[in-house]
């Protein structure tokens, strides 16, 4: 490497800005794996902001004349200056003489995701049904950023991710620097792959890692390809992947099998488990023993593997049995080496774990245990003195669904076995397998169709089954009432929905974060173009996916009404069934992502676009602290606001009053006012220093990346 090294040292001598950036290149290169999943992580990506004001400084590129449908020219400009609407802009990097003046208006900025970002939100709207109940948020951002936004108010915090990314099928159904990803790209996957991984890796630091889960949906095209990044993206995490029929119909795929299903992955992160839950008989196979509706009794001797007698000798003991009543009267010692014949005892029948072939076996259990579980009425005798006995136990399993309440124990049988109510077999407590085949998943039904009932005249490609994100979702968030789940490719919002469906089955305060960009259809770009409309111009923006689709589909969920106030019109089925215009008591805010200049920041003159981050922080309920607060602090539900120190005893006597107050946020420069403040809170209430949080969070986040 001494060669290159050279190189690039004369590199940078000419030209530092070009130095660096091969210099990045070729230790991306270095650093691919040797084995494993190897792309191309230092392909670059970079996103245009339509509506972001112009600043010196900025990297912008020029936007095509109004009309033309043409790709926009892709050369990164540097600006200078920007004096009575025009902006004087160089080539980024300066690695050529070319300066030239355009109307800022026609120039759109640029966001590297190596560059940092400061963002803020602005409120969009919101609607309120839910009482005290936390809020769900909507954000209109690119998701990367708002990941990155996100890791100051959820690190760590977040109990589920479910995320439906774009399948790269090569259908124009996804953006790579500003350009649609065709199926000819010869670095398709690679792109897809880049995209993927610096989402994961963010997404990962807002995931609780003592219990927590990433649940991801694809199908053939990337599977293999998900599953090898996952596994290097979150090597701690047991990894499982369900298959899930979503169209019986299937849908044709050239020359191949017709698609039915596709895939779940399940990134299970700490403790986290899928919980066992009422499910009817779709679910699990009606074959069996497993789910019959009845407690099962398994034998005592031992089957399958270790099954002889010298496997474990010292479970080769007598079991005596009254003939009369089959009750255990006695239990014996093991049986010496070379011993096959049980002491006899008078009027009692000696039970051995023989097996039908005659040779000597094993119990399960030693004889100590056996005693202690016989007490417990985990044991019972079948047969008869004529054909022979056979000892009957519940093992673990079966015992602690009596001791959840999933059987009903109605007392003791003769024999001091326990007796339990049968249940409706139709219903069972399961753990299901890796293939759902549930009737409820159909994406068509429950996916196109019911969006169509609540948004009619609008279209979203491919909207996931209602139901079968809730399933998802439910095996791990039934058990935490206030989970926070996250989705960070929103689409037309079936997480929040399915979400607000799980809080209203059992009184639930669960809040979901649903992240989306405004991106319009491609098949809509074109006329709108035609007809001189531009990104960030309000008629463009109106059709993009966050404002036509997934904004109005949660409004509508909550409130029951379409866009127009009208009913919607029929019931959501399954689990519960009710009307669906009676909609649902939650509460929304839909924001758009604002980035910000750190200085602006730092002298408290974006406090309005940095306040939602802090109420998010604090839990995303009850009021907001909007503006600075002229007496110098504020205190509300969950959190409080101090700006002017000297006013330190009030605020602290304040939020002692709040008894759901979680932090306190500190606006200071002084390290030691700060922490004289900190030691003055009450117990439970996080001192957090502004901005200094706020703008470390952000220069560490975006740092070394890229």
């Amino acid at each position: 490497m001494s060669r290159l090294t050279e190189l690039l040292a004369r590199a940078k001598a000419q030209d530092a800005q070009l130095g660096a950036d091969l210099e990045r290149e070729v230790k991306a290169l270095q650093s691919r794996r040797a084995f494993g999943l190897n792309f191309e992580r230092h392909q670059p990506e970079a996103i245009e902001l339509p509506g972001r004001p112009v600043r010196k400084g900025d990297k912008v590129r020029v936007l095509p004349e109004r009309g033309s449908a043409a790709k926009g020219d892709q050369t990164i400009w540097t600006v200078r200056t920007v004096t009575k609407g025009v902006a004087r802009i160089e080539r980024a990097g300066g690695t050529g003489p070319e300066v030239i003046e355009m109307p800022a208006d026609d120039l759109v900025v640029v966001a590297e995701f190596r560059d940092p970002i400061f963002p803020g939100l602005v409120s969009t709207g919101k609607v309120e049904r839910g009482g005290d109940k936390p809020f769900h948020t909507v954000i209109n951002a690119e998701n990367y950023h708002a990941l990155k936004a996100l890791t100051y108010t959820h690190r760590g915090k977040v109990d589920a991710i479910y995320i439906d990314p774009p399948y790269n099928s090569g259908a124009r159904d996804w953006k790579y620097n500003n350009d649609y990803v065709e199926a000819d790209d010869h670095y398709r996957h690679s792109k897809w792959l880049a995209m993927m991984e610096r989402r994961l890796l963010t997404a990962r630091d807002l995931l609780n890692p003592r219990n927590s889960v990433l649940i991801v949906t694809i199908d053939e095209k990337e599977y293999l390809r998900l599953g090898l990044l996952l596994e290097q993206t979150f090597p701690e995490a047991r990894i499982q992947m369900i298959s899930v029929l979503i169209n019986t119909a299937a849908v044709a795929r050239g020359a191949g099998f017709g698609r039915s299903d596709e895939y779940l992955f399940y990134v299970m992160l700490g403790a986290a488990a899928p919980e066992r839950l009422r499910l009817d008989r779709e679910w699990v196979s009606g074959r069996g023993r497993t789910h019959t509706g009845r407690v099962r009794w398994d034998l005592l001797r031992r089957s399958g593997t270790n099954t002889q007698r010298s496997h474990s000798p010292g479970c080769f003991y007598p079991i005596y049995v009254d003939p009369d009543t089959n009750v255990v009267q006695y239990v014996g010692e093991p049986l010496s080496p070379g011993v096959s014949s049980a002491p006899e005892l008078p009027g009692l029948v000696a039970i051995l774990p023989i097996r039908q072939d005659g040779s000597e076996g094993n119990w399960q259990w030693s004889p100590t245990t056996f005693r202690t579980r016989l007490e417990e009425g985990r044991v019972k005798i079948g047969g008869n003195d004529r054909r022979g006995f056979t000892v009957y136990i519940l093992k673990p399993g079966e015992y602690k669904k009596i001791q959840s309440g999933e059987f009903q124990e109605t007392g003791r049988a003769s024999d001091g076995s326990i007796t339990v109510e049968e249940n409706d077999s139709s219903v069972v407590s399961a753990i299901p397998g890796t293939q759902w085949k549930i009737s409820s998943h159909d994406a068509t039904q429950y996916g196109s169709r019911l969006l169509a009932k609540m948004l009619p005249g609008r279209t979203f490609p491919f909207p996931k089954s209602l139901y079968a994100v809730e399933d998802s979702l439910r095996f791990f968030v039934s058990s935490k009432p206030n989970a926070i789940v996250l989705d960070f490719f929103a689409g037309s919002g079936t997480s929040a929905h399915a979400v607000m469906r799980l809080n209203r089955q059992d009184g639930g305060r669960r809040q979901c974060i649903s992240v989306t960009n405004n991106e319009v259809a491609a098949s809509e770009q074109k006329a709108l173009r035609e007809r001189e409309f531009r990104p960030g111009d309000p008629t463009w923006e109106q059709w993009g996916i966050a404002d036509h689709v997934t904004k109005p589909r949660i409004e509508a969920a909550i409130t029951g009404r379409t866009p127009d106030g009208a009913p919607i019109k029929g019931d959501y089925k399954f689990i519960d069934e009710f009307s669906m215009a009676d909609g649902f008591a939650e509460n929304a805010e839909f924001f758009t992502l604002t980035y910000e200049a750190p200085l602006a920041v730092d002298h408290n003159r974006a406090f309005e676009r940095i306040a939602p981050l802090l109420w998010m922080r604090a839990g995303s309920r009850g009021p907001r602290i909007d503006a600075l607060p002229a007496a110098g602090w504020a205190v509300v539900d969950s959190y409080g606001l101090l700006t002017d120190l000297d006013q330190m005893e009030l605020f602290c006597a304040a939020i002692s009053r709040e008894e759901d107050a979680r932090i306190a946020f500190i606006v200071t420069n002084d390290n030691r006012r700060y922490e004289a403040v900190a030691r003055e809170l009450p117990e439970g209430v996080e001192p957090v220093r502004l901005y200094e949080s706020y703008l470390s969070n952000f220069r560490f986040a975006s740092g070394g990346e890229e």
